[in-house]
């Protein structure tokens, strides 16, 4: 007679053998999908996961030439020093700012733009629009500033030059601080928007054309094929997007804030990012900047879990 506790182990072998079975039949079926997936893989496993390990500086007084394994341990002294610098306030204040504004401003955007995209009879018409919504995802932030700079200027600017033609007077968009985080807005709304429809749009494709035959034989116009069909399709994609977005409210994107950033908007302009960098690698505090940019991400991962917590319990799916 089988004792229970060899039965249980028998049962655990055999069902180890059954799933590594199973992973190596998948692994030779599925080869050339593997093989096509493995720069992404190696790409995150390089330059996402292994510099996790420099985390360990933030609670250090790091040095260059002791390494991290030779430099001094000193605990939570770092975020102690950073909670309490006066700038602390005023970097969070700036960083929530504009991440609220492009939350509330831009995010909803792209949903609407996707919609207008999608009521288009002509595919020829709606190839074309999109093509040229697209285009200014793939100019860099260099070059997205130097046509603010063009274009806004207050001597030679082209928006002040005609405000000047029409009787106006001339406006310091560039170096005024109560129009920079809007001028930051319009840049991220101009640049990404269209490409923010792809997502959107996949999900449209998806939709059953004869769902759309049966609204209209009960009577159902434009706008509600559109309220009752079609948002109701993408919800997912929305509310998946919105608490990805979430994980980034403390993420404004350094280039885009740095290249524009001067003297005079400086009160309103310092982020997180431009921080970081301006004391970590300008003045060379790597552990401090490294305990800076290590509260970014345990606030942005909070977001993302309270986010997904509420999303589940709301009856959505979530990210996970």
């Amino acid at each position: 007679m089988v004792q229970p506790e060899s039965a249980a182990s028998g049962n655990s072998a055999k069902s180890r053998t059954v799933r590594k079975g199973g992973l190596l039949r998948d692994l030779r079926r599925d080869k050339y999908l593997y093989v096509l997936a493995l720069p992404g893989v190696l790409f995150f496993l390089i330059f996402k996961f292994v510099p996790m390990w420099g985390v360990v500086i933030s609670f250090q007084n790091f040095s260059p030439f002791a390494g991290i394994t030779g430099s001094e341990w000193v605990g939570f002294e770092h975020f102690q020093r950073f909670f309490t610098n006066p700038d602390f306030m005023l970097l969070f204040r700036n960083t929530m700012a504009i991440n609220l504004m492009n939350l509330v401003l831009f995010f909803p955007l792209p949903i609407v733009l996707s919609l207008l995209l999608n009521e288009l009879r002509s595919v020829l018409y709606q190839r074309v629009i999109q093509s040229i919504v697209y285009m200014p995802h793939f100019l860099s932030w260099v070059i997205i500033s130097g046509l603010t700079f063009l274009l806004f200027a207050k001597g030679e600017g082209l928006v002040n030059k005609m405000l000047e033609g029409l009787g106006f007077a001339r406006m310091d968009f560039l170096t005024n601080p109560n129009t920079f985080w809007a001028m930051l807005t319009v840049q991220s709304i101009w640049k990404e928007c269209g490409w923010g429809t792809i997502l959107f749009l996949a999900a449209m494709a998806s939709i059953d054309p004869g769902v759309y035959e049966a609204a209209k034989i009960d009577g159902a116009g434009r706008f509600r094929q559109m309220w009752h069909i079609t948002l109701p399709a993408i919800r997912t994609v929305i509310i998946t997007l919105l608490i990805l977005r979430l994980g980034h409210m403390l993420d404004v994107g350094f280039e885009q804030v740095f290249l524009m950033y001067n003297g005079a908007v400086s009160q309103v302009a310092e982020v997180f990012d431009t921080y970081v960098y301006r004391v970590g690698i300008q003045q060379g505090e790597f552990s401090y900047s490294t305990a800076a940019g290590l509260f970014k991400s345990i606030v942005g991962l909070v977001l993302v879990v309270i986010a997904n917590w509420i999303s589940k319990k709301m009856g959505e799916e979530g990210v996970y």
